[in-house]
């Protein structure tokens, strides 16, 4: 049963999904956000064919809006994006990819406008990813990050609201949530990505492929002429 008939898609997306849980669920994993979405039943997860095709977007767009509308605003809701891709040779590759499946998204993005609490532009410290008119904080995952909390057997893209982060700040809870996943983190790895930052410090397009991007690293995404362009089809 190929991959790429819809039982062989269908198949695989089981198995990611349960190999995805096992991941998450490990206790050694450092993020307790995606724990907590787990363990609340407030993740939910989709199985796309190659990353960036017209064809994993048009699903994605679908997926990701129905997503926004019904669950954007749930506790620690996250939206889970797996793809049959082949594995990227490098986190260069991985990172490629992941801009060109955003600047495809945007340009499939239902909403007219970006989410108004955040700014569209990657360079500014305020940038957050918006779709449906909400924004998401993302994180990449796949087989060659050089971060052990984001090595995947499978490229993928976790969409986190940003909604939810603010709650959390408002309510007090962000900086002891942060604490303990950093503290985590440096259990696993000995070291934390020296492109962590929290919103309006730095851009948070820096983090979202999980590589060490250099200082005056560039992001390949522009919301208006991406729109404009169509995405990368």
């Amino acid at each position: 049963m190929s991959a790429g008939t819809p039982a062989g898609l269908r198949a695989l997306a089981a198995r990611v999904r349960a190999h995805f849980e096992a991941f998450v669920n490990d206790p050694a994993f450092s993020c307790l956000g995606a724990r907590a979405a787990l363990h609340h039943d407030a993740y939910r997860f989709g199985a796309y064919g190659r990353m960036g095709s017209a064809a994993a977007t048009a699903a994605l767009a679908r997926d990701l809006a129905a997503f926004a509308r019904e669950d954007g605003d749930r506790e620690f809701a996250t939206f889970v994006a797996a793809f049959v891709d082949p594995a990227p040779v490098d986190e260069g590759a991985f990172e490629a990819r992941l801009w060109a499946q955003l600047r495809a998204l945007h340009a499939a993005d239902p909403a007219p406008g970006w989410d108004p609490g955040v700014s569209d532009d990657p360079a500014d410290p305020r940038f957050s990813f918006s779709f449906a008119g909400h924004a998401f904080f993302i994180v990449g995952l796949h087989p060659e990050s050089s971060r052990l909390a984001r090595r995947f057997g499978w490229p993928v893209l976790v969409f986190n609201p940003h909604a939810q982060f603010q709650r959390l700040r408002a309510d007090g809870r962000y900086a002891r949530l942060r604490q303990a996943i950093r503290a985590r983190e440096m259990a696993l790895q000995g070291s934390l990505n020296p492109n962590l930052g929290d919103f309006g410090e730095s851009s948070e397009a820096r983090q979202y492929s999980g590589r060490a991007v250099e200082p005056r690293w560039t992001c390949p995404f522009h919301a208006a002429a991406d729109r404009n362009a169509g995405g990368d089809r």
